[in-house]
């Protein structure tokens, strides 16, 4: 666990650059970028463990990716919660003679307060400036 802001912004920074391999990457660090204000305390409470514990599994165990094969159909998986947007970009491939569903892309980010009050469709449709497919 980070003990201070430096090693905080570090890891977020570490965690960061592989975003788009990490499924649900936004939801899980949503509770780091909250304390890298200036003016925010630092407590270490069971949701920022829960948080820091899923993003070191994420990293050290994220999925096999897959190399886009554009001659077969592709799937969009969009999963939506209150407080983040999850997509991932899936192909069946076969990997080592075995039928493999896997992703070669996620996006993942925070919903706005100002896009919660849509509802649920809103956040999947895409909003404004960012629509979902753009993102790739």
């Amino acid at each position: 666990m980070p003990r201070n802001k430096k090693e905080r912004i570090s890891f977020l920074g570490f965690s960061s650059y592989y975003r788009q391999h990490l499924k649900y990457f936004a939801i899980h660090a949503r509770s780091f970028y909250r304390i890298c204000d200036k003016q925010a305390a630092f407590e270490i409470i069971q949701e920022r463990l829960q948080a820091y514990d899923k993003l070191k599994y994420s990293l050290t165990n994220a999925p096999l990716s897959l190399i886009p094969d554009w001659k077969l159909p592709l799937k969009l998986q969009i999963d939506e919660c209150g407080y983040g947007l999850d997509a991932a970009l899936q192909q069946v491939q076969i990997v080592n003679e075995k039928l493999y569903e896997g992703p070669f892309c996620f996006m993942s980010r925070e919903i706005k307060p100002t896009e919660a009050s849509y509802g649920v469709a809103f956040p999947c449709l895409g909003s404004g400036k960012t629509p979902l497919l753009s993102l790739w």
